[in-house]
């Protein structure tokens, strides 16, 4: 049988899938299961290194079953992964301990003396990545301050596609983009040595791994992996791009004749401008922000909320609170079913609110790991439905505030993530940012994204353009225009909301040395 099928496997935090599509980008089948991962009480948040590569088999093992031609017909397999966080591996490539997630906030004093140091400057002007609690570079500082012998007995620093990259294959490395943006330099493409050392990281630095790119190489499935998944030994294996960058490829981000952006609104927030070269980045003066390469010498520049849906999530925790106190059951489902037509109807500017809801505080376009959640404005006259579009103005207004740090809105932007199935929230975002949204019929964008990287490699397409106009243009829905009335409203509302966040910082100190000194 002819190999007609590629697998994409997305390792996320929320969930690990794996997804099989023909060789012309049409889904054929799914699989998937729940990630585990355990929060600590010092603020720290893990993953069984281990379980989770035998969740991975487990995926994909059933997803082969499911194929129609079975396991012969599979061409290569690409995977990605949640971003951020360290995964460390000794000599044998065993874990030295659980992996560290990007939600894990025990670095958030070393982020702070790191950003307030001399060191930031070169850093950042290396990466044109901002230095935040999340990322692998904060981690490896913190743990050679706080356990140093961790360190030692490691061989190399993964990303959690890394890990499941060396377990496929026997490969130790890391991709483009991570490697790009943790430690690389934009310029030039390679690991940058400046930010080793501003980083006081040179006794370490052979803990990051080689950077493979996976448009251009691949590794063979070992006999040991395959055996497990049900897969032929010396299947091609492609390291793609970090989930991000795979949902930006999945969702159409990668066209240099296009003027386009890309928001993802799930649980987090990702706001992204494609930027055709070096020469068009454009850093920001709070030193904020991601840039990550592309495979090719493009780049995706990204502003990133630390809660998008999140803050929704808890708005309707307490109204489920609420209505249980008083004997009425009610779903998350059946709440949002009327919730659009309830915000559209509600007044804006009623209540403003700063959607920082997340424990970790915020990492743009500012760094804050102190940074909470907050409602203002309020008087006698607010009511609960004023506070819920509240809380939908402040997810549209972050979104302009990360845009205005990269520099401008696009021309277009493309929607996706579970919020992308709210009319309200499109319709808002639309206006906010005075740009049509467009959402994209592409239900797995993380897996689709790297398996067009797949696609490049095998020689299926010449480049990641053609490929994006190829599988994902076809899936592009038609545009919400930008209501101009409304428009002039969040005009009216952007002043606001920045002069409320800068207001803040001090604020938020206070609040936390309250809590410390109540813990």
């Amino acid at each position: 049988m002819n190999s007609e099928v590629l697998i994409g496997l997305d390792a996320g935090t929320s969930v690990i899938k794996a997804v099989a599509y023909d060789l012309k980008g049409h889904q054929i089948a799914i699989a998937h299961r729940r990630n585990a991962y355990t929060t600590l009480p010092n603020g720290g948040v893990v993953q069984d290194m281990a379980r989770t590569w035998q969740d991975t088999v487990v995926v994909l093992k059933e997803l082969v079953e499911r194929l129609p031609g079975g396991s012969a017909s599979v061409r290569a397999l690409a995977v990605t992964g949640q971003g951020d966080g360290t995964w460390l591996i000794d000599a044998d490539g065993e874990p030295v301990d659980d992996g560290w997630l990007w939600l894990d906030a025990r670095a958030a004093e070393t982020a702070r003396d790191l950003c307030a140091s001399d060191a930031i400057d070169t850093i950042y002007r290396e990466t044109a990545t901002g230095l935040n609690v999340c990322q692998m570079r904060t981690h490896l500082v913190h743990l050679a301050r706080t356990a140093p012998e961790l360190l030692k007995r490691s061989a190399a620093a993964l990303h959690c596609k890394d890990w499941l990259y060396l377990k496929m294959t026997g490969i130790t490395a890391s991709d483009v983009s991570e490697a790009g943006f943790t430690f690389g330099s934009y310029k030039e493409g390679t690991y940058s040595e400046d930010v080793v050392d501003a980083l006081g990281l040179r006794a370490y630095r052979h803990l990051l791994p080689p950077i493979v790119d996976g448009t251009r190489q691949t590794h063979a499935m070992t006999a040991q992996a395959a055996s497990l998944i049900g897969l032929p030994a010396g299947l091609p294996v492609c390291l793609g791009s970090v989930d991000v960058m795979c949902c930006a490829l999945g969702a159409g981000l990668h066209d240099a004749s296009a003027d386009r952006g890309m928001t993802i609104l799930g649980s987090t927030g990702m706001h992204m401008r494609f930027v055709p070269g070096a020469g068009e980045v454009v850093l920001n003066p709070d030193m904020t922000g991601y840039t990550m390469p592309f495979p090719g010498g493009a780049f995706a520049q990204i502003q990133t909320n630390m809660a998008a849906t999140l803050n929704i999530d808890w708005a309707l925790g307490l109204m489920r609170e609420v209505l249980a106190a008083a004997g009425v059951e009610a779903t998350q489902a059946d709440l949002l079913a009327r919730l659009d037509d309830q915000v559209l109807a509600a007044r804006p500017g009623a209540a403003f609110y700063l959607p920082y809801i997340s424990s970790a505080g915020e990492r743009g376009p500012f760094s804050e790991p102190l940074a909470r959640a907050s409602l203002s404005g309020l008087d006698q006259n607010t009511g609960w439905f004023d506070i819920l579009r509240g809380v939908f103005d402040g997810l549209v207004l972050a979104s302009r505030d990360c845009y205005m740090a990269l520099g401008r809105v696009p021309g277009e932007i493309h929607l996706t993530g579970g919020a992308a199935k709210s009319v309200a929230l499109k319709k808002l975002l639309a206006a906010a940012l005075r740009a049509p949204v467009k959402t994209v019929a592409q239900p797995e964008a993380g897996a689709a994204g790297a398996v067009m990287m797949a696609a490049v490699q095998q020689g299926l397409y010449p480049d990641l353009t053609s490929v994006t106009r190829g599988w994902v243009d076809p899936l592009v829905e038609p545009a919400e225009e930008p209501d101009p009335e409304l428009a002039d409203v969040y005009d009216a509302l952007f002043p606001a909301y920045l002069s409320t966040r800068r207001a803040m910082s001090e604020t938020w100190r206070a609040q936390d040395l309250a809590r410390r000194k109540l813990s």
